[in-house]
């Protein structure tokens, strides 16, 4: 295993510096660097690409712990020779100082070592260190605020305040943007004999420690950089604080200073009180920590487990990691989002490291050969479903196997290096390991730092603002030998309870939701009984806090606020009552609500490895009936639109049908190259650019007549994916696809047989209602994101549209546009879903009919607007009521990982 974690390094790193370098990244499906500029804009993400070779930057200290020196003295003149610091370009503060910053801090603490033995880089004079020092000067700027705590973004060559700078106009950043700064800024003031790093980073960490929330002891998730003020009061351990405790913790191992072990321990504590429900790690208010924030978790707090094994507390890591562990053996890989009881939020997985990283720690803190067998799963699956022919793709969709064109820096700068470390024996290792201390992006700073260039006074500021009982913290790390005495068992006794946790789907929930049957004189209301010209009904919704609206067109929505209901058993039936209503709506929308196909390219050199997301059809064959799919070599038809009869049959028939989007109807284009003879029918859209990266999913409709006498499978692709097979063609001229409901395991495709059970989960709960058509439109648990908008599929008919398909409300509207049932949405957050088993799934998706003849509406009672007229509030007053809820809303929509 540890020799396959080599080979795959191999593979990813030399497809990087042959196909990518001197570019920041790879894209591994189109075989080419990414350069910020020359592709679509990602938003945020691309805030970490600063024109500065960053993946082999990144990447510098692993190829040391593989034991690649070689590689390593190379890649280290590579950076001094070719990269350039001093771009006119805005990258991320946070983004920079770990991966660039780490990066080269790390690159050189390992060439110091290097040099010291005697036999490799003899040459090196600091030159990464000299690097280094530069950038840090160049992010100096961002902290001219009078916090301390540093702007978002800064311009590498122009800083924040001058006018060509394009930045300096932001007012909030994330805790973990600004508290994940004292290693790599400590280490470069030791390093350099500068304190000034130092300084600011302390500053910085000084004062969000001032603004936690002193009864809670808890930290929200962004903050105002002027005021201090907290803009978002959720608190967890995901994204947006992860790494700020992880760096408490370890800048008291790094450089023994006791405030901030103080500081991390007072904050475990509030952890361990209010955000930990084991195995679950569930988001809180700050102020209400009681109150849970939200209903699903997200992947980054995945490092969560390894961090508590250096803090000694192994049974909750124990316990949080096999949760996780169950979610991956589900899913394959980690959803970067999964409600409470493990159906995916967010289904794209950016190969992310942090699973890996815990898995790592619990190995080495237990010694339980389970871990190891964790991580040969791990290898398995990012080579059977991750793996193409230029590196690793990241997963856009782990419920259909479909890829995303990105190769993230910190696969090669991470992942690797806990995979390689757990399968290492101590012998396999050049350097002792245990003479460093990880950074949050696994770059390697020695631990004799401690006693260098200490510039700073260790006055212990903490005790400034709380007073703190020192009994109650372990001021030592606690030897793992004593924990474990002659009990290898240890371990697996504290997992066996929770093996089945995922398939249970929170059993504490069922049982709480029991008790307060039993607990009142009548049972709660159920959705299916619910008539809204019942008075009595509409009393009892009114105490479980949920508000009803007639629209327009005569169907009702709902809403739930927990706080107006009359008790919190009342909310918590209140909360159930939703779920049930989603359900509902859910199983009358089946019939239209499709998930979205696979395109998998399994020609050669593709053999299966690139898997493109496509849009369904309303019509034709159905691929979920039919698991072996349609496979058949492409062939490109004319005319090329497939509005009339085509022209070249010969070159059609028995294959899949290429055609482009436009100038009439989906079911024509099909009938069109049915009579052809296709076999299948792939409609590339006709928007340049367009990409299922940034586009919601795609919905082909009928043209409101009987399409029975269709019966071949049609699929949509956006343009982008759709070149990748045009490409494809023009390189190798037959190229060989696979339509399908789900990518099919590459090793079956080429043995004659297909066996579904390697990558279709038997779970009918999760295929049934885990079919989410956009990535966002699971927003409706939130439990700050009431009101109503949510991104719906739309099914389109109408060719000579421009759109992507898809209908997104607007966040500040009332009331959602054609949706096809009773809208539902609430803003109880609960730990457990009560009732999760009757209730299925809390993300159920509402398709939206878009102009299209055949849209079917289900009503809730629609009949009985009358009595109700004179009861409804005016929508202004019920509007004001919503500000704050519609206010969270919009702040959650922009909440990207």
């Amino acid at each position: 295993l540890r020799n396959q974690v080599l080979e795959m390094f191999d593979h990813a790193y030399s497809n990087y510096m042959e196909h990518a370098y001197p570019a920041d990244e790879l894209m591994p499906l189109t075989c080419r660097g990414r350069v910020r500029g020359q592709e679509p804009s990602r938003g945020d993400v691309d805030d970490a690409l600063g024109k500065f070779s960053l993946t082999l930057i990144d990447t510098l200290d692993t190829l040391v712990v593989l034991n690649k020196t070689k590689e390593f003295e190379e890649a280290v003149k590579k950076v001094i020779k070719d990269v350039n610091l001093d771009n006119d370009i805005v990258v991320s503060v946070f983004e920079t100082n770990i991966r660039v910053l780490g990066g080269l801090l790390g690159g050189h603490s390992v060439a110091i070592m290097l040099k010291e033995k005697g036999e490799y880089m003899q040459w090196y004079n600091g030159e990464l260190l000299h690097m280094a020092k530069e950038l840090g000067y160049k992010l100096l700027p961002a902290f001219n605020t009078t916090s301390g705590l540093p702007y978002p973004r800064v311009n590498l060559k122009f800083g924040v305040r001058h006018p060509e700078a394009r930045t300096g106009t932001e007012t909030d950043t994330c805790t973990a943007c600004a508290g994940t700064l004292i290693l790599e800024f400590a280490a470069l003031s030791r390093f350099t004999g500068t304190s000034v790093f130092e300084e600011y980073a302390r500053k910085a960490l000084d004062f969000i420690w001032e603004k936690r929330q002193r009864s809670s002891n808890l930290v929200g998730v962004t903050i105002n950089i002027h005021t201090g003020d907290w803009v978002r009061k959720d608190s967890g351990v995901g994204a947006g604080i992860d790494s700020y405790y992880e760096y408490l913790l370890k800048a008291y191992v790094l450089l023994g200073d006791d405030s901030f072990l103080e500081r991390f321990n007072t904050h475990y504590d509030a952890i361990m009180r209010y955000i930990s429900q084991p195995p679950l790690l569930l988001d809180v208010h700050i102020h209400k920590p009681m109150l849970n924030a939200r209903t699903w978790m997200d992947s980054l707090l995945a490092f969560f487990p390894g961090l508590q094994v250096l803090k000694g507390d192994i049974r909750p890591a124990i316990e949080t990691h096999e949760m996780l562990y169950q979610v991956i053996k589900k899913h394959n890989f980690l959803p970067e989002a999964f409600t409470t009881d493990f159906r995916v939020h967010w289904a794209q997985h950016p190969l992310r490291p942090e699973f890996a990283e815990s898995t790592y720690f619990l190995y080495k803190a237990t010694g339980d050969p389970y871990y190891l067998e964790v991580g040969k799963t791990l290898i398995e699956n990012l080579n059977k479903y991750a793996r193409v022919p230029c590196g690793f793709a990241a997963m856009k969709d782990v419920r259909t196997g479909s890829h995303e064109d990105r190769m993230d820096s910190f696969f090669l700068a991470e992942m690797f290096k806990y995979l390689y470390l757990l399968f290492a024996d101590k012998e396999d290792m050049i350097f002792d390991i245990e003479d460093y201390i990880f950074t949050t992006e696994a770059h390697l700073l020695p631990l004799w730092l401690s006693t260098t260039n200490q510039t700073i006074s260790k006055k212990n500021t903490t005790t400034e603002y709380t007073e703190l009982d020192d009994s109650n913290f372990d001021w030592t790390c606690p030897n793992t030998q004593i924990l474990f005495p002659n009990d290898p068992m240890f371990a697996q006794s504290i997992r066996e309870p929770l093996k089945n946790v995922v398939d249970k789907s929170c059993p504490r929930g069922i049982s709480r939701a029991e008790e307060s049957l039993g607990s009142g004189p009548k049972p709660p209301l159920r959705a299916r009984d619910f008539m809204a010209s019942n008075p009595e009904h509409l009393e009892i919704l009114k105490k479980m806090g949920v508000s009803l609206i007639h629209l327009k067109d005569g169907r009702v929505q709902l809403v739930q606020h927990a706080v107006q209901a009359a008790s919190s058993l009342d909310a918590e039936d209140g909360l159930r009552f939703m779920q049930e209503m989603i359900e509902l709506s859910s199983q009358q929308q089946k019939e239209q609500q499709l998930p979205p196909r696979a395109v998998q390219i399994v020609s050669h050199p593709f053999f299966g490895r690139v898997v493109l997301t496509a849009g369904p059809a309303q019509f034709g064959m159905d691929l979920s009936k039919h698991k072996a799919g349609t496979r058949g070599f492409v062939a490109t038809i004319k005319p090329y639109n497939g509005c009339s009869e085509i022209t070249n049959p010969e070159a059609v028939k028995e294959k899949i049908a290429l055609m482009q989007r436009g100038q009439c109807m989906f079911a024509e284009k099909a009938r069109n190259i049915q009579k052809a003879g296709a076999i299948g029918g792939i409609v590339i859209d006709d928007n340049e650019g367009s990409s299922s990266d940034t586009a919601p999913l795609f919905q082909m409709a009928g043209d409101g007549k009987n399409t029975d006498d269709i019966t071949i499978p049609m699929l949509f692709l956006f343009n982008k994916e759709g070149n990748i097979i045009l490409d494809a063609i023009r390189e190798y001229e037959a190229v060989e696809v696979l339509l399908s409901d789900k990518a099919k395991d590459r090793a079956t495709i080429f043995k004659g047989k297909m066996i579904p059970n390697y990558i279709i989960d038997s779970n009918l709960e999760m295929e049934n209602m885990d079919q989410k058509l956009s990535e966002n439109d699971s927003h409706k648990q939130n439990s700050e994101e009431a009101a109503s908008g949510s991104q719906d599929v739309g099914a389109v008919s109408e060719e000579p549209r421009g759109g992507a398909g898809s209908d997104v409300t607007d966040p500040g509207s009332p009331s959602p546009a054609n949706t096809d049932s009773a809208s539902v949405s609430t803003s109880s957050g609960g730990s457990c879903v009560p009732g999760a088993a009757e209730a299925g799934a809390p993300e159920a998706a509402h398709p939206s009919g878009d102009n299209q003849p055949q849209e079917q509406e289900t009503e809730t009672e629609p009949t009985s607007k009358a009595p109700w007229d004179s009861n409804v509030p005016p929508m202004e007053s019920i509007l004001a009521d919503w500000n704050e809820d519609i206010e969270a809303f919009e702040m959650m929509e922009k909440d990207e990982l």
